[in-house]
């Protein structure tokens, strides 16, 4: 995650200084790099339920700097081609996380049915 982040860092900086590059750049600076900080937070999380909200955080981030790169493609504010690959890993990074959410509250419902057949 730390490596995305700094990869979000380097093309917000290579944005252009338009109204519209800045105001973008703005958003996707925040969306793109707070995935990593609550990665962090989500592996010190104190129980599952904590990593699972701290997860889906993660997730609404991720999701939302696709959006924001979709964007930035579409209205050719920077080249496809530059920002493909940067896309491509937002998208497999999210779908980590989101099968790390599935896989995780599908374990909390298996423990739970355990606990419950040995009461």
């Amino acid at each position: 995650m730390t490596t995305f982040a700094v990869r979000i860092v380097k093309m917000v900086d290579a944005m252009p200084s338009t109204i519209s590059g800045m105001a973008i750049a703005r958003q996707i600076i925040r969306s793109g790099t707070s995935p990593s900080a609550n990665y962090r937070a989500a592996c010190l999380a104190k129980s599952d339920k904590d990593f699972i909200n701290k997860l889906k955080m993660v997730e609404e981030e991720l999701d939302e700097t696709c959006h924001w790169i979709e964007i930035i493609m579409r209205s050719e504010m920077m080249k496809e081609s530059r920002m493909k690959p940067l896309y491509q890993e937002a998208c497999e990074l999210l779908n980590i996380i989101a099968k790390t959410i599935v896989s995780t509250k599908t374990r909390m419902s298996a423990d739970e049915i355990s606990r419950s057949k040995k009461s």
